[in-house]
């Protein structure tokens, strides 16, 4: 094996494990010295040349995005496997599925609901707000009350008031969000989802009509968040990015007060304000609360 040349490796690998009866292709008597589709089998079911093929299998050309569906086609690749041969080629793919919603590992949820004292955030695509917990409810939203279409951070720092008077300054945040979007949007520019969201913050906002236009882009991962809380007071938050293997459009936003600090007592006080909340009996048909976020997913 050439390490040198992983994306040939990579595709005899996958023609070696299919026979021409797998592909549709007539079934000969004739004997083949190895296992699997010939390299002219190969270029066949992929409308490219012979000699092509056999070049880019030996790494001696570049393969355009065309060649590299074509190929992917042929060679009846998994969403993974065409995923990791872009990557071979240097040119990452495009999503060849997508979800209206993203959904959330139960795992997952389990996982958020464990941190009692500090607000976490699982964001998705375009910064939808996928999960939650009790803490976040307290200091952002009730997210539980916001339609499923309409939970997405850029949406409510610009749209929704409560949300927006949060922000200290607000401007540096509604720019930041808008730099993420961007940044996102060029993963995958045509997505309905990003049209949706782009199409309703540019209609009834100006500033980010202006700032969406600018093109800046940036990916932050980490920082300070300053909010104005009706009850806490003002809070300095500390924030921390963490990505999610097993979808990496996911992120958990885990944001933290420092020990000692005012910060830190506020986020203990709402901690134990909503503790007091779910322990009251249960309310409204069929039992349900309020700011029960699981009860959503």
């Amino acid at each position: 094996m050439d390490a040198s040349n992983e994306l040939g490796n990579f595709l005899r690998a996958r023609r070696s494990e299919l026979t021409p009866a797998m592909v549709g292709m007539p079934v000969t008597d004739s004997v083949r010295r190895v296992p699997g589709l010939r390299r002219e089998e190969v270029a066949k079911l992929a409308a490219i040349s012979t000699d092509y093929y056999a070049r880019l299998e030996q790494g001696r050309l570049p393969a355009s995005g065309n060649v590299l569906a074509a190929l992917s086609q042929a060679l009846r690749l998994d969403e993974d496997q065409h995923a990791y041969m872009h990557g071979l080629a240097g040119r990452p793919a495009t999503r060849s599925k997508r979800q209206d919603f993203q959904r959330v590992r139960p795992s997952m949820q389990r996982l958020i609901d464990e941190f009692t004292e500090s607000p976490v955030l699982l964001l998705g695509r375009y910064l939808d707000v996928l999960a939650w917990n009790s803490q976040a409810s307290a200091v952002f939203a009730d997210f539980s009350t916001i339609p499923r279409s309409q939970r997405n951070y850029v949406r409510l720092a610009f749209l929704d008031p409560e949300v927006r008077g949060l922000f200290a300054d607000w401007k540096a945040t509604a720019r930041l969000c808008v730099s993420f979007l961007r940044m996102d949007a060029g993963k995958n520019p045509n997505d309905p989802r990003l049209a949706e969201i782009v199409g309703e913050l540019s209609v009834h906002d100006p500033d980010f009509r202006r700032w969406w236009a600018s093109h800046d882009v940036v990916r932050q991962t980490c920082g300070i968040k300053v909010l104005n809380h009706p009850v806490a007071g003002e809070l300095t938050l500390e924030w921390e990015t963490l990505g999610c293997v097993s979808d990496p459009d996911q992120e958990l936003i885990v944001l933290t007060g420092v020990k000692g600090t005012r910060t830190h007592a506020a986020l203990k006080m709402l901690a134990a304000r909503s503790e007091d909340r779910t322990n009251e009996p249960m309310k409204g048909k069929g039992g349900a609360r309020a700011n029960d976020a699981a009860a959503v997913f």
